[in-house]
């Protein structure tokens, strides 16, 4: 498996392509766009592109899929029946699937967004938006984000710390790197963030 990083200033956001040479086959992982030097990628590697994994319903990790399905044939997998009128292959949590030679599990961490999927591809975690280096997904509220700490020690610690995490924004980390250092991890982490309650309705 070979994994292809690439940074978009739309969103600030990280599109993966994951490749499996044994198969020539690839997959996208919520492509915020498709640039040249993806499809000069995937064309080098002589891949051919089986499917679209979208780990949240945002613009900024989806905007790419339109264009993909202008040039590929891909099947779209989310937790969502439909993006931009676009049919998905909806995946609920733990499912597990094939694609591009992959054995592709999804883990359903709502927090975020109420769509969150995290894939597990090997050791490999795609985390989209609920967990990235440091910190945990933005919430709306320090109740959903005590909410989205616990589903994240329930459903991604279990795993080895040197699982490997490819988050939605920022860089690469590894589970063990988190457990220790993940501000949104750390005991009061929500509390810290509730606002007080300082009017009347």
């Amino acid at each position: 498996m070979k994994i292809y990083q690439h940074y978009s200033i739309y969103g600030f956001s990280n599109t993966y392509i994951v490749g499996n040479e044994a198969t020539s086959q690839a997959l996208i992982i919520d492509p915020s766009e498709l640039t040249i030097s993806m499809i000069d990628q995937i064309q080098h590697n002589r891949y051919e592109l089986t499917a679209i994994l979208i780990t949240h319903n945002h613009i900024h990790h989806t905007r790419g899929v339109k264009t993909l399905m202008r040039i590929y044939q891909p099947q779209v997998y989310a937790s969502n029946m439909r993006i931009y009128d676009i049919a998905c292959r909806k995946v609920r949590d733990r499912d597990e699937f094939q694609e591009s030679g992959f054995s592709i599990s999804a883990i359903a961490v709502p927090g975020h967004s109420q769509d969150s999927i995290v894939y597990k591809i090997g050791a490999s975690l795609f985390t989209g938006d609920a967990l990235h280096a440091g910190v945990i997904g933005r919430t709306t509220s320090a109740f959903n984000a005590q909410a989205l700490s616990e589903r994240i020690g329930e459903k991604l610690l279990c795993y080895p710390e040197d699982s490997l995490v490819f988050p939605g924004h920022g860089p690469p980390s590894t589970l063990g790197t988190e457990k220790k250092f993940n501000l949104g991890l750390q005991p009061g982490y929500a509390k810290r963030l509730a606002k007080p309650y300082d009017f009347f309705v």
